[in-house]
């Protein structure tokens, strides 16, 4: 959502040099180049820590297309007395101050935006959960909601054939769905999202996100919103940028065609999870 561009900090000015490219007779830092001279490191570094660890646990990466490199650790039977591996994504971010990172977003074809970069606002997020937290009732049901609907998604997905599998599960992206929770619950009363009514409040929710997607609109929370509550404290720079449409991305039939499913899948909610979650419907984890 922000571009970053030349004219960065004194302290990054000589590793930005590096990886600039030229877009509309500006020059601005490359997301792409970035993120290729990362996972380059990586695999050195990779290189020089596996022997000395290979005793205590396999560490392998593992990079796909328009996803950021992924490292798999999975710990020796005879090192640990349980042997759970874990999956780390790994993502070169850049501080902006009070809490704030760009991250580098990896592209989605050979024609994406080389200078998009991705605003991580982690810490802003915690701080609307917690106001959250304090005005809704004690039983709100609205995580519970965020948390049924991303299931629903990837349930779905589990039955959806390429390319638009994979259209799906990036237009309803978590980050996607958290946005549309917070706009529908900044929409108010807070009330009403008392878990007896969770099934009326996950209808709202798909229904919200089903108009956002015919209107092809769902705009940033925190770029260039200045109506949020004040115990959010977003920075000035972040209330006064321009603000930026989630969607605008995805063209109009992706986007019919996502709405239409969404609603597909409410109304034969039942019918999805008895399907695709047995387990002959779920998709192998990649090997490491």
């Amino acid at each position: 959502g922000l571009r970053a561009r030349a004219g960065w900090p004194r302290r990054y000015r000589p590793f930005a040099e590096g990886f600039c490219v030229e877009l509309q007779g500006r020059s601005h830092l490359s997301s792409g180049l970035v993120l290729r001279w990362f996972q380059g490191h990586l695999q050195r570094c990779l290189g020089a820590v596996r022997y000395r660890l290979q005793e205590r646990c396999r560490i392998s990466l593992s990079a796909c297309p328009g996803r950021p490199p992924t490292l798999h650790i999975l710990p020796c039977s005879d090192y640990v007395c349980c042997h759970i591996s874990m999956a780390v994504r790994l993502i070169p971010a850049i501080p902006l101050g009070d809490a704030l990172y760009l991250t580098a977003l990896p592209p989605e074809g050979a024609q994406g935006p080389e200078a998009l970069w991705g605003l991580n606002a982690s810490r802003q997020e915690q701080r609307l959960l917690s106001w959250l937290k304090e005005q809704a009732p004690a039983s709100s049901c609205h995580l519970k909601c965020l948390q049924i609907l991303k299931g629903l998604r990837d349930l779905r997905g589990q039955g959806l054939e390429e390319p638009f599998c994979s259209q799906w599960g990036r237009v309803l992206s978590s980050y996607v769905l958290k946005t549309a929770l917070f706009s529908l619950l900044l929409q108010g009363p807070l009330e009403a999202w008392d878990e007896r009514f969770l099934v009326e409040r996950l209808e709202d929710l798909v229904l919200y996100l089903r108009d956002c997607l015919r209107k092809q609109v769902l705009m940033h929370l925190f770029l260039g919103n200045a109506s949020l509550p004040e115990a959010v404290a977003l920075p000035r720079f972040l209330k006064e940028a321009a603000p930026v449409n989630l969607l605008a991305a995805f063209d109009g039939p992706t986007l019919d065609l996502v709405a239409f499913q969404l609603i597909n899948t409410w109304i034969q909610a039942p019918h999805v999870i008895r399907m695709y979650s047995s387990p002959r419907y779920l998709r192998p984890l990649p090997t490491p």
